[in-house]
């Protein structure tokens, strides 16, 4: 059995299709990104790369994020109290520590803000992007605009 692998792409020449390697809710960052970012013109092949970062880096906030759902934001340390036999006989409450996904969290959302100024989806750099056209091109500004609406 054959597959197409024919690649459709968008009008600036991104890949809808995301790398095989890429994990499902990656894939579907993917998916949404290119769709909205399809027909900016200033975007171009080569910037798939910070495309997939941002998708790699909202993977890696979902699941830092459901992690401290399950397991809060902090966790409890307990030390064992042993008998001479080397059994836990108690576990005595020492405090609390700071979850490591917490960190992985705010990492994660400091990324995918810097990587997603780059790509003009946040408000300022779409401001930018809009002042940056050309008066000219009003088609072009109407598709954009469109776009992000």
């Amino acid at each position: 059995m054959t597959e197409n692998k024919r690649k459709r792409t968008t009008a600036n020449g991104l890949s809808e299709r995301a790398p095989d390697y890429m994990s499902r809710q990656a894939q579907t960052t993917w998916r949404f990104l290119v769709g909205a970012l399809g027909q900016i013109k200033e975007l171009k092949p080569s910037d798939a790369k910070l495309i997939e970062m941002y998708c790699t880096q909202y993977e890696i906030y979902r699941n830092a994020y459901k992690h401290i759902q399950e397991n809060g934001e902090v966790q409890g340390i307990y030390e064992s109290v042993q008998n001479a036999a080397g059994e836990v006989i108690e576990k005595d409450f020492k405090g609390y520590k700071r979850n490591p996904m917490t960190q992985i969290y705010s990492d994660s959302i400091k990324n995918l803000n810097n990587i997603g100024k780059e790509l003009g989806l946040s408000p300022k750099s779409r401001k930018e992007l809009f002042d940056g056209l050309n008066e000219g091109d009003e088609e072009g500004v109407a598709d954009i605009v469109r776009l992000f609406k």
